[in-house]
Order: C-alpha cells, then sequence, then structure tokens
C-alpha cells in the first residue's frame, strides 16, 4: 500500500500525540470511513422542494417580514382549524 507521505506523517504525528500506534490509528480511520458510506447510503433520500417564484420588486426579505408573514401564517392555520373544529 501506498500512502502519501504528508498524510503519513501527519498520522504518525496524531498516533504519537494520542499514545496510539498508527495501525490503530489506520484501522480507525477506514473503519469511520466505511461506516459513513454505509450510513450514507442507508439514510433516506430527502427531495428539495424548489421553486421559480421571485419577490415582488421592492420587497425586502428583512427578519422583520420574515417574522409577519409567519405571524400570518399561524393566523391562517389558527383560524382554519378554529373553523373546522366548529364543524
Amino acid at each position: 500500500m501506498r500512502i502519501d507521505e504528508v498524510l503519513l506523517n501527519e498520522a504518525k504525528a496524531y498516533a504519537a500525540k494520542n499514545g496510539r500506534s498508527l495501525n490503530s490509528v489506520m484501522e480507525d480511520a477506514l473503519r469511520q470511513l466505511l461506516n459513513r458510506s454505509t450510513e450514507a447510503a442507508e439514510r433516506p433520500r430527502v427531495e428539495l422542494v424548489t421553486t421559480d417564484a421571485r419577490l415582488k420588486p421592492g420587497i425586502e426579505l428583512t427578519p422583520e417580514f420574515i417574522y409577519a408573514l409567519m405571524e400570518q401564517e399561524d393566523i391562517e392555520t389558527f383560524s382554519k382549524v378554529q373553523a373546522d373544529a366548529a364543524q
């Protein structure tokens, strides 16, 4: 096996600093790499919602504007829940 000299020196320094053998450091690194690829394969795919919608000219996404939108959405949701409950 061939390992980049700089990487090997970093691994040796890490092993020495942590009182470990180079072999145990390399084994742990390989285990982590293999576990990460297995975990990534097991994760469900996430679909991101995208849109071509654009803000109207003159509207800035300030924290105050976003807060107002969130409040409006909360009010609409609350109103809908109340209306559904009344039926």
